[in-house]
This record gives C-alpha cells, structure tokens and sequence, in this order.
C-alpha cells in the first residue's frame, strides 16, 4: 500500500482528490479499531491555569539568577527569564510531594539544585534543568519546617522541625548521610526559621515563635532565646520572627523582623540592638525581608495586612519609598540577584531569518555580567501574597514585569463551564473560594468574597443568569451572582453537615438538589421551599439530573449503591437501586445522548455503566488504581466517557467494550472534576488536588470525522443517530445537538458552502487559543464585509487595514469619559486613568497634537513640551505659555514621545522590541506605512531624523519583520494557531500556513488553505502529504500489531 501510496502523491491532479483518497482509509482499513489497538490517540493538554502560592509556611519563595521559584500546595513552580522577548516563562512544576511542602531552598553553589521539604516527613532534591529528582529523604524524624543550604558546603541541606534539633542532610560523597547539630536542639520555643551565615563557616542563626534569637557558631559560646524585643522582656506574650537576614556586607549584623515589633538591625556578637526602624503606622506589622544586594545597605520590607512594599536604608529609620502593590498582604519576598536586562533599544532586527520549531535544540541563553544586568537600587521582586497572586516588579519603573494573580491556593474539587459561555470556566476549591476563568486568556474574571470553608461543588444556573450554587463543608449552600461579585442566598437544610454536591436542574432554573453527610438528598427551590427529602442508610456523595427528564435525579451513596428518584411523584423511595460496587459511590453521570444511561464512580477503582431500561449494569470500566472522583460524558460521542482518579491519571474509555483509549498522567495529585461545554465538546478541563486546572484536546480520539469534514463526505459519515454510533467497531459519529444545529444551518445555505462547513466544524473541534481569530483573519483576506466581523475582533489579533482605524476608535471612547458627570461606576476606571489610555492611542496613531492636549489636561505638561514641535514652532510656544501660568512641575526622560516627534520610526519599533512590546511595536509600525507618522520638518532641518523615515517600502519591511518576530513570540510559547494569525494579519499566507504545519495542526492548516484557495495551494498540498504519512504510520502500526 505504501509504494502505491507514494507514486498516487506524485500523480494526483488535486488536492481535492487527495483528500477522497484519504478519508476511504477509514472504511477500507478499519482505521478507528486500528487506531485504538496500535494505542496511536492521545489526549493533549493545550493550557493550564497555575496554581498560586501558597499562604502557609514561610520559606515559599527563593530566587536563583534569571529564576525564581515559589511553593503551591503540592508542587513547585519555576519561572525562567526568555533572554530573547525579556519576560519570565513557566518553565517546570516539580510534582513529587504526596503532602504540603513546607519549604523550599535553592542551592547558591549551584543554580540548577534546590531543596524541597514537605509535611509527610520528606526532603527532596532536584536539577531544574532535567526537571528530576536528584535524591530523596524519607523519615526526617519530624516535619521539616524549614530548610536551608549549608553555604560551607556544596551538597549539604540543613532542615528542623519546631524545636529542633537541626539535622545536616550530606547528599553524596564519603560523608554521605544525616548527622545532628552537636548545640542546636531542645529549643524553648518554636522555630519559625534559621538562616546560615553565608560567610562565617558553621554558624547559623533561627528565629522563634516568642520573637527571640538563638545564635550557634563554632568556636564561641552559644546562644539561645536572646535577642527578644524589648517590649516583650518579662512577659509571656509571643511575637514570632516573621524574616530573619543576615546582612552581606557585614559578618556579625542581623536583620530581624517580628509581626508586631518591628524590624531592627542586631549585632550577633555583642547581643545588642544597633537600630530598630519606625513604620508610618503602629498597625504596620512586617511579614518578610530581603537584601538589596546591588545597593549596599538597601533592603526592602512587606506588610501582613496589605499589599504595601517600603524601600529601606540602614542609615535611615524610615522608609525611602513605598509602593502599595495589593490589597491583600505579602507572605514572601526575594530579590533576583540577576533580573531582566534592558536590550539596547538602538538594536536593528536581524536579517536572517531564523526557523525554530518546537523539537530544535533549546540555545543556551547568554550569560549577564555585572554591567549589562539591570540591577539599579532598588531592581527586582518576587512578591507572593496571601492571596496566592506571584509577581515579579520592577520598582525602578513602578512596574510589574511579572504577574500571576488569583491562583487557587488548595485542592480544586469542581470545575464547570458556563452554560451559555464556552470561555468562562469556574472552579471551587478548599481554599474556600469559587474563581471564574477566562480559558483565551487563562486568567481569573472572577472571585467570590471568600471564608465559605471547603467548597467541594459547584453549579451554573442553567442559561444567561450568572450565578453559581456552591455547597460547602460547614457552611451549607450559597448562590453567588458572579457579576455583582455578592452571595445572594444561603440554604442550611442539611445543618452544619457537609454539602458534598450541588446540582441546578438543567431544565427547572427553580430546583437545586443537595446532597450531604447527613444521609439525604434534598430537592429545593432557589426561593427556599423544599420539595423533596430522600433518606439514605448513609452519606450521599453525588447527584445528578437526567439530562432527558426533568423530573429524574440519581444519587450515589456510601452505602456502595446508585439510586435513582422521580420527582413527579409524592413517593420519597427510590424507583431503582442499582448494586455491584464494593466501596462507596462518589459520582454519578447520565448520558446526555443515550436515554436511560448513567454511569457511576466508585472507591473500589471501577467505573460502572447502567441502563435504567434494563435495571442492569452493562459494562465495568476496570483500570484505575485508587477511587474514582471525575466523571464525563462526552456531549458528542455517546460512549466515549472520561474518568478522573485518586491515582493522579485522568482515563478516556469506550464504553462499547471497555477499552481504555488513553490514560493521562500530567497531573500532580488526585483528579476531581472534568467538564466540557457543549459548543466546544472536544476541549476538557480538569481539576485536581495539585491545585490546578488543566484544558486538553480530545480531537485526535476522533481524527476520522476531522478527516471526513475536511474531505466533504456526505452527511451520514459525520453527523448519526446514536444507535449507528454506539455499534461496535463503528467509526466516530457526532451526535449531539450542536453538531445537528451546525448541520441545519449549513442545509438552509446555498452556494459554495465548504467555506463555512470547514470553518464552523473547526472552531467546534479546536481548544481556545486562536482558531476563531485565524477564520476572521481569513475572512478578511477573501473580501467578507467588515460589518459581518464578530463584536470581539477588535481583541484579539486584527488585519493590518484595520489597526488603525479600531484603535483610534477605542481612544475616542476613552475620551468621551470627559463627557460623563459621574464616571463609569465602582471598579471602572478613573477618569484620568480613560485620558491616559486615550492619550497613548492618539500619540502611537501619530496624532500629536491630541495628545499634548491630553497631556495637559492630565498635568504631564512635561510630556507634551517634548513632542510640541511636532506639531509646529507656535504650537510649542503656545503650550510653553500656558506651562508658565502653572505650578505642576514633573522630570521625564521617557524616549517615546521624542521618536514620535522627530518621526524616528525605526528607533521606536526597535525600542519597543528591545522590551517585548511586540504589539505596540506592530501598531507604530502600521501607523508608520498609513502616513499617520511623519518626519518633523525641524527634525529633518537638524538632521537628526531617521533617513528612510519617508519610504514605504521601508515602512513595509519593518511592518513584516515586527510581525514575524510577534508570531515566533507566539510560536515559541506553544501557541500555533495565534503565529498563524500574526501572518495573516500582514497577508503573508505562506508562513502563516507554515506556522501552522510546524505547530503539527494539519487539519487546520487544510482547512484554512482549502478555504484559501490558490494563494495557500502549494502549503496545503503538503499539509495534506504530511496527513496523508501520518494515517499511513497509524496503518502500518496496525499491521505490525495483527
């Protein structure tokens, strides 16, 4: 098959025919079957929403040169500085911990080490660069508390527990093994943290719960519980030692921070207080420190009840500065030694083009020395809050480079999308909040107020309401409305028991069922009246309604049973009890496509498949190894189930016979909830107790049907019936209403329809992350009328005809804010922060004089004077006038507002580069090419202005390598599809068709270049060949396999 295979690719006319050749596989070789015997479909994972830090225990932060790490519950996330676009990227999460970690540690003789300890009594070393565990410690003999490298020596980890003793850890060599600090044991008080001298050999420092000192170094008298506060001598009140730091330029001084006292700075060998610091305020309290290296006698401080940062000298006793970054408090700090470099703005884009794919070898990035690292007092944070938010600020600029903010802190339990909104995705978790999601953006929209307890489930009101139910852990339940951010009902029928699932009938937005410890199944109305209680023998886990009648409900139970009610009777007995477990039912699912099934998860690891018709159990799901939590139906392909387990794995199963599809290992810890939403039924998230949420692609479970629709097959093969799909063997069938709607919709066209066909079935099978903004971009190109674009367009990745026009259009709308009495409401912003924004759209679209009007309205008369000439001589003149009637007076050397001026485009895309403004870089660009930038005649008189500043061509070359170098941006994070539309945006449809084969999205790419036509023949002929060699592997490993 594959030499007759190879010699039709060299004839074939067209690659219409092409793709009627391919998708006659399918029948001819029973590929699906084929498929799932050579094991060749994989689940992919296509985002992840972080976890955040955790607010616990203190050493959760630490920082190694261009990384820096920070602790959630279970694992460990490192961040990397990108050298090439200057931004931190999610490089690893270190998943090895079974229970909290307590601290973390980085090695400072080796910046690709650290250290980890957690609560199960374990330590654990790890390379970063292999992202694998280098050494394990089990059995510390106490739950390590802290944690810290012995900075004599290269591959010895100290750790203690809260009294002691300090046990020294030597990871290999002849000494190998763990030995006990000779002094360092039975403490007074508990230990909050030690830190070693990084200088004097042996001698180390720890803090304590009753705010002293216990100070122990080699060859002098030990010291222990000294050093307490004054205010605190002769009592017994605590006030624990929140940050402890040895100073770097001294080898006797001492950094201490207690919550309630302060900060002072101690001499370790005369025992003596040298300075203690005032704070602003007496509620001021500090909850961490650390050193300004590039500044000697710098050091920063952060508060415990709000988010404020205050810059400190050792030579003043208050603050040099401070910055309020949160409302929320800090619970870490630490300074980059080696923080983001500033790129010389001066810098010219190559002139070779440089093709990275996803499978390159990874080029070491540059080494920083001393002078080119932007290190200038104060420089680079790491903030973690209490609120799990991590950052990374700049505090010369005021800036954050870095945020990721409103990260669950604790076990997720539940996820659900949004019923009308595929995009919103919300989730509940021990943390005891519900957060909502934006999965384009993997950001958190949403947070519900907080102090719920455990929220173990959550439900969207069915339609457009915008509430959430939640059932908590001793709360009872809550209606949330997201948009008014408040709780607008609670129910406490169940008492203070916990409330394991909520349910919100999908077709009654009346009717919310409850299940509980307390052994009952409660059906209620959203205004308080309850309609029904269904007694169990013991504590009901799960409930779920059916999905094809309104008036039925299934419960699992700990007694090891399913039952299932009907509401429509007065009757509080179940019509159907289904037995067969061996452990207690968490879970129950019916079938949102087949009448009368449901499924059941169990602790017993097994997954059973019942027909209420038949009163019987028709398939056991038998492959996890631990209790089964997640359950899915898949809303399209009416047996294909997804289960999610305690052994960490998420399993996709074929209900027909049993087979397990693919079994998922990438989460950290135990999986609670999967969902999908039925307009994007092939894109599933899932929660887990490692803190995250994860969205995967199922698509290629299903290639043949992506393969039928691309080749315009007839009907029957994509969209049937449920009976033709669920035959053994059959090959995939969409059969739910979405798909049917799609179907209906393309019927009542006429014309050339494979342009829709293709591009509807496309953004129905594709994860978020661009497959919409590519079909708009394509749109553009074959001549679709503007007015038909979608409301949104403007968001994301537009066309470059019309860059310009919408963002001078979102300046005007800032500025009719000035228009407004009353401003836009609480949490809109400010009237100065709308001109603002207006001001800098108006500046980058060229229109000068605008924005030295704004400027001035906005008391920045500095920034408008510098770009006044642009506009003419007596404008400037007129503005230096009316400056000299005022008394605001602000110093700025900010270079933009010069380039605009002197029309110096070149210089300002490459600053804007040289910081990783890529798309403001592509906006001056495009404004550049329209005219809308000019060369200033008093520019050109002294000579300065850019030469080329005039010429088209040139103006389109920068325009192509701004947006080639935006879409390696995105091609380098992993984002394929978005690359694509970068391209399209300029009409380069040849790498844009690249982009999308070197990103492995075939299917796509066909579809885009079929819909494209001549312009993308030659790319989607390859594409399809490349299609074509991998159905011809799937073929061959299913030979090899017979």
């Amino acid at each position: 098959m594959c030499l007759g295979l190879v010699f039709f690719i060299s004839t074939v006319p067209s690659f219409m025919a092409w793709m009627t050749y391919i998708s006659h596989w399918f029948d001819e070789d029973d590929w699906y079957e084929g498929q799932q015997r050579a094991k060749m479909s994989h689940v992919k994972q296509v985002g992840l929403l972080a976890a955040g830090c955790q607010p616990w225990n203190k050493d959760i932060c630490a920082a190694s040169g261009d990384r820096f790490a920070y602790c959630a519950t279970l694992a460990v996330y490192i961040y990397q500085l990108d050298h090439r676009y200057n931004e931190f990227k999610l490089h690893a999460i270190m998943s090895e911990h079974k229970k909290t970690i307590t601290a973390i540690s980085w090695c400072p003789h080796n910046p690709d080490v650290f250290a980890s300890a957690s609560a199960d009594s374990l330590v654990i070393i790890w390379n970063v660069n292999e992202q694998k565990v280098v050494a394990k410690l089990e059995n510390t003999k106490g739950i390590p508390a802290s944690l810290g490298w012995c900075w004599n020596a290269g591959d010895a980890v100290a750790f203690v527990s809260h009294r002691g003793p300090l046990y020294i850890w030597t990871v290999s060599g002849p000494d190998s093994g763990v030995t006990v600090h000779r002094e360092a044991h039975s403490f007074l008080s508990d230990i909050s943290l030690f830190r070693w001298h990084p200088k004097k050999k042996g001698k180390v420092v720890f803090g304590h719960t009753d705010g002293s000192l216990s100070i122990f170094q080699p060859g002098s008298r030990n010291q222990k519980h000294v050093l307490r506060p004054e205010a605190l001598e002769g009592t017994d009140e605590e006030d624990p030692v929140t940050a402890l730091e040895w100073d770097p330029l001294s080898t006797d001084y001492l950094l201490v921070a207690n919550l309630h006292n302060g900060i002072r700075l101690v001499d370790s060998e005369s025992l003596s207080c040298i300075t203690t610091f005032s704070f602003p305020s007496a509620a001021a309290s500090v909850q961490c420190l650390a050193w300004v290296s590039s500044a000697p006698g710098m050091f920063i401080t952060g508060d415990s009840q709000v988010g404020v940062l205050r810059v400190w000298n050792v030579s003043r006793t208050t603050p040099i500065d401070n910055f309020k970054l949160k409302q929320t408090g800090f619970h870490g700090l630490h300074v980059l030694s080696s923080p983001p470099k500033k790129k010389s703005c001066s810098s010219q884009f190559p002139t070779k083009n440089h093709h990275t794919s996803s499978t390159s070898e990874a080029v070491p990035p540059p080494t920083l020395t001393q002078n080119q690292a932007f290190s200038l007092p104060p420089g680079h944070t790491v903030c973690c809050f209490m609120d799990g938010g991590v950052g990374l600020y700049d505090m010369g600029a005021k800036k954050w480079d870095f945020l990721r903010d409103l990260g669950h802190v604790e076990t997720i339990f539940d996820c659900k999308f949004k019923p009308d909104n595929p995009d919103l995705l919300a989730t509940a978790s021990f943390d005891g909040t519900v957060k909502v999601w934006d999965i384009n953006t993997l950001s958190a929209v949403y947070t519900s107020p907080g102090n719920e307890g455990v929220i173990y489930s959550i439900s969207w009101a069915p339609g457009n309401l915008n509430c959430i139910a939640g059932g908590t852990s001793r709360n009872g339940g809550f209606i949330w409305d997201v948009r008014k951010g408040k709780m607008i009902t609670r129910f406490s029928e169940h008492g203070k028991n916990g409330i394991f699932c909520i349910a919100w009938s999908h077709k009654d937005s009346k009717r919310i069922a409850t299940c509980s410890s307390d052994g009952f199944c409660i059906i209620r109305t959203i205004d308080g009246n309850v309609l029904h209680k269904y007694k169990h023998p013991a504590a009901v886990f799960g409930c779920d309604w059916s999905q094809n009648n309104k008036d039925m409900i299934a419960t699992g139970c700990e007694d090891k049973n399913v039952r299932v009610y009907y509401l429509a009777t007065s009757s509080d007995q179940p019509l159907k009890v289904f037995t067969g477990h061996t452990a207690k039912v968490f879970h129950v699912r019916w079938s949102p496509l087949r009448e009368g099934i449901l499924c059941s998860g169990s602790d017993d690891g097994t997954v059973r498949i019942w027909d209420y018709t038949q009163d019987a159990c028709i398939n056991v799901l038998s492959g996890h190894t631990a209790p089964v939590r997640g359950l899915m139906w898949n809303p399209e392909i009416p047996y294909l189930l997804i289960s999610g387990s305690w052994d960490y794995t998420i399993r996709v199963w074929d209900t027909r016979d049993g087979t397990c599809l693919d079994t998922v290992y990438d989460h950290g810890a135990d999986v609670y909830g999967l969902t999908c939403h039925p307009s994007r039924p092939f894109t599933m998230a899932s929660c887990s107790r490692d803190s995250t949420v994860r969205l995967w692609s199922l698509t290629p479970l299903i290639n043949p049907l992506q393969i039928n629709i691309i080749t315009d097959r007839c009907w029957d093969d994509i969209v049937g019936n449920t009976d033709r799909a669920v035959e053994s063997g059959a090959s995939p069938l969409l059969c739910g209403k979405v798909s049917r709607d799609i179907k209906q919709e393309l019927e009542k066209l006429s014309g050339n329809l494979q342009g829709k066909k293709l591009r509807w079935f496309s953004e129905f099978f594709s994860p978020p992350g661009g497959s919409k903004n590519l079909w708009d971009l394509v749109a553009v190109i074959k001549g679709q009328d503007d007015s038909l674009l979608p409301q949104n367009y403007c968001k994301g990745i537009m066309h470059m005809k019309h860059l310009i026009r919408f963002r001078l259009s979102k300046a005007q709308e800032l500025t009719t804010v000035k228009m407004s009495k009353f401003g836009g409401g609480i949490g809109a912003p400010t009237k100065e922060e709308r001109l603002k924004e207006a001001a800098e759209i108006h500046l980058r679209l060229g229109q000068i004089q605008r924005y030295c009007e704004l400027m001035v309205e906005l008391g920045e008369w500095d920034k408008a004077l510098s770009v006044a000439p642009g506009v003419s001589m007596k404008y400037w003149r007129k503005l230096m006038q009316r400056r000299a009637d005022q008394l605001i007076q602000e110093e700025n050397d900010d270079v933009i507002p010069y380039c605009i001026a002197i029309g110096d485009v070149k210089k300002l895309v490459s600053f804007f580069s040289s910081r990783g403004q890529l798309k403001e870089a592509l906006l001056v660009a495009q404004a550049a090419c329209e005219g809308n930038i000019q060369m200033s005649p008093l520019s050109t008189a002294s000579g300065t202005a850019y030469s080329g500043g005039n010429n088209t061509d040139d103006y389109n070359d920068l325009l192509q390598k701004v947006s080639k170098e935006l879409a390696d941006w995105y091609f380098q994070d992993g984002r394929a599809v978005l690359a694509a539309c970068c391209h399209l945006s300029v009409e380069n449809i040849e790498l844009a068709m690249a982009n999308l084969i070197r990103g492995n999205e075939l299917e796509l790419a066909i579809s885009v270049g079929t819909v494209l036509g001549e312009s993308a023949a030659q790319a989607t002929h390859y594409a399809l060949e490349l299609l074509a060699r991998k159905c011809m592997a799937v073929i061959a490993c299913v030979i090899f396999l017979m």
